[in-house]
């Protein structure tokens, strides 16, 4: 299934708004942009749900920062493809860049890939956070215990700090509802500010939907066109065909054309000099 995913695909065509939105549902995630998907770790996850209990989800790390930590993510996302016989190369060393084209079309035909295999229905019994939080665990058994040193030996330090705690605690309130008022004034203008900022967000969403839907219709009618009876089987409309309904591959559709093209022009120009 995977190397039948060519990039005419209707699954290159789907917008970033609902790859994420795919992502957060099925995984319990609350990403905003497509490169903070760069480090594999939701990749492994997705499959993952799509075939539970397949990825060692023990060694996929959320937390990966660096391009070490993404590329082992990745090897854990190799290992997996090879195992269930995934035949798709992954461009890991653009994926780790951040880029979001690259990583938008990666996660483009991973969600095709996974709708083909699962219907686009999910998968009621898994836990996303628990998957998760066993990986999280397992990376650092002690993690969860850890707490800054301050706060380990503020008792020892300070025996009489129970006396004052209500003091404390008292001064605190008012000071809390004092500032309570400034806050929500500011609580207002920061909605109002980032509701301004979707509005412009979904506007360039719009706007680059209805640039994909203008291309995808430009390239639908040179299809129909290269199919019509008297065309089909010209070199041209063959060659055209041939980049059109390229699978994902490490070679060139384009240069696949090109070689088919040159070989008729020669074999047409040696033709004529025999005659």
């Amino acid at each position: 299934m995977a190397t039948n995913i060519g990039m005419m695909d209707s699954g290159y065509f789907v917008g970033r708004n609902e790859i994420l939105n795919w992502i957060n549902n099925r995984l319990q995630l609350d990403l905003s942009r497509i490169e903070e998907a760069a480090s594999g770790a939701v990749q492994c996850q997705m499959l993952d749900a799509t075939y539970p209990g397949a990825v060692p989800m023990h060694k996929v790390n959320f937390d990966a920062k660096t391009e070490y930590d993404m590329i082992q993510n990745y090897k854990v996302l190799q290992e997996v493809f090879n195992k269930l016989k995934i035949d798709k190369h992954i461009e890991v060393n653009r994926l780790v860049k951040g880029r979001p084209l690259d990583n938008l079309e990666f996660l483009q035909w991973l969600k095709r890939y996974c709708d083909s295999v699962n219907g686009g229905i999910m998968n009621e019994n898994y836990n996303p956070v628990e998957r998760r939080g066993k990986g999280v665990k397992e990376r650092n058994p002690k993690g969860s215990q850890k707490h800054p040193k301050s706060l380990q030996t503020n008792n020892m330090d300070n025996p009489g700090s129970d006396d004052t705690s209500g003091l404390d605690k008292a001064l605190g309130f008012r000071q809390g509802k004092k500032y309570a008022a400034g806050g929500r004034a500011n609580s207002s203008r920061e909605v109002q500010a980032l509701s301004e900022e979707i509005a412009g967000l979904k506007l360039s969403v719009d706007l680059l939907e209805k640039e994909r839907d203008f291309y995808f219709a430009k390239l639908r009618d040179i299809e129909v066109l290269c199919q019509s009876p008297e065309l089909e089987n010209l070199p041209m409309s063959v060659a055209i065909k041939m980049i059109l309904y390229a699978a994902d591959a490490k070679e060139s559709a384009l240069a696949q054309a090109e070689d088919y093209l040159t070989q008729f022009t020669n074999a047409e120009a040696k033709a004529e000099n025999d005659a």
